[in-house]
């Protein structure tokens, strides 16, 4: 049996939220923009979902755009932000997911000043650190609410505060936290604010940006759907899709996140008993369903390989790219040496994740841990050579 433990990087389409958007794949295929009747029948499904959205974070539906996912609402609220601020100054950290670094790196490089706060060893970005931070021509913050990594907390309400005592916009990434936390946007303080609809059990390829902003700039032109911010057709089953996970997650929201905290803790327990296993974020608050650990004495891309190998769905702290096997940009952040990041795994529960699961985890990670440090003891064939 694999045991998926990945529901960080996506999580299984809930059945209820496929069976509302079937109707709309045949059925209901008409264009929301068209004025005939089939059209706003479709359209009538579009703002359903955006009421569902908007009363799932708790604000209005004329605040809700809906994008192509979290990474096209992280690109336009930056973007748009610094191009009503050109050669402005931004605060982000050096911790945040790639849509918003590689946005403000990019930004950068057209003339945006950009501060990227450092976090603490265990993960944390503090106020202090973002009020030391703020200069008079500060214009954004965006800052996320939970690590995708690591899953920490960041206090992002009194971040706001902050952010708006020097006149500047703040955006918050919440895609790691609609469906483990409550999310609410208006107690928050947010101006911005980035979901996406596969992490809530919705369906990929549908992301919402929550804004304020009348004055937004548009990422994409072409027509004047959503407000004229974003042109194109509508993908109308996915953002039927999106209204209907947004509901389901906010309806189970404190069921979901009491439930799977408790196997995240007995599962943390048992992992830390295995010798050399440590917690990367130690004595900061985390999201019900992150878990981040290093283990000692193992090479990072056999721990990860022989995890998969036994049957357990993980992800490293690195990323794999272009055929390299890289340490993860935010455990170096937190000062973890290149190897210790390497040696990291982010273990993410969900609702599929049961009681009966958390021992044989338990039991094949010990498994894994034991055989890496036995094949890195074992002498190389040079060694060999040489001794001959």
């Amino acid at each position: 049996m694999r045991l998926y433990f990945d529901y960080a990087a996506t999580t299984p389409l809930e059945p209820a939220v496929f069976a509302v958007m079937q109707p709309y794949f045949v059925e209901h295929f008409a264009n929301p923009a068209s004025l005939h009747r089939g059209g706003q029948k479709v359209r009538a499904a579009v703002e359903r979902a955006r009421e569902q959205v908007a009363a799932a974070v708790n604000v209005s539906a004329r605040e809700i755009v809906f994008t192509s996912g979290a990474t096209e609402a992280d690109n336009h609220a930056l973007r748009a932000v610094a191009a009503a601020h050109p050669g402005g100054h931004m605060i982000t950290s050096s911790i945040e997911h790639k849509a918003v670094l590689e946005t403000a790196k990019q930004l950068e490089r057209s003339g945006m000043q950009v501060t990227y706060l450092e976090p603490t060893p265990a993960g944390d970005i503090t106020p202090e650190m973002l009020r030391a931070a703020l200069r008079d021509d500060t214009c954004l913050v965006a800052l996320m609410l939970v690590n995708n990594e690591t899953g920490v907390i960041t206090d992002i309400a009194a971040m706001s505060e902050l952010a708006h005592s020097a006149g500047a916009v703040m955006f918050t990434d919440a895609v790691q936290a609609f469906g483990s936390m409550p999310v609410d946007a208006h107690a928050l303080g947010v101006d911005m604010l980035a979901l996406s609809g596969h992490k809530l059990y919705g369906p990929k390829g549908v992301g919402v940006l929550v804004t304020r902003d009348d004055e937004l700039t548009p990422l994409l032109f072409g027509g004047e759907q959503e407000r004229g911010l974003r042109a194109g057709t509508l993908n109308v089953p996915a953002i039927v899709g999106m209204g209907a996970a947004a509901e389901m997650a906010q309806q189970r929201v404190a069921d979901d996140a009491a439930h799977i905290a408790l196997l995240r803790d007995k599962l943390r327990e048992g992992l830390l008993e295995l010798p050399g296993v440590h917690l990367n974020t130690e004595g900061v608050p985390i999201s019900p369903k992150h878990l981040s650990i290093r283990v000692d004495d193992v090479d990072g891309e056999a721990l990860l390989l022989g995890l998969d190998a036994e049957g357990i769905d993980a992800s490293a702290g690195s990323a794999c790219a272009a055929g390299t096997f890289e340490p993860s940009h935010v455990l170096t952040s937190m000062g973890l040496t290149r190897e210790q990041a390497k040696a990291s795994v982010r273990l993410s529960l969900g609702r599929g994740v049961t009681q009966d699961m958390i021992a044989p985890t338990v039991e094949r990670f010990a498994k894994v841990i034991n055989r890496c440090r036995t094949l890195a003891d074992m002498p190389s064939p040079a060694h060999l050579l040489e001794r001959a």
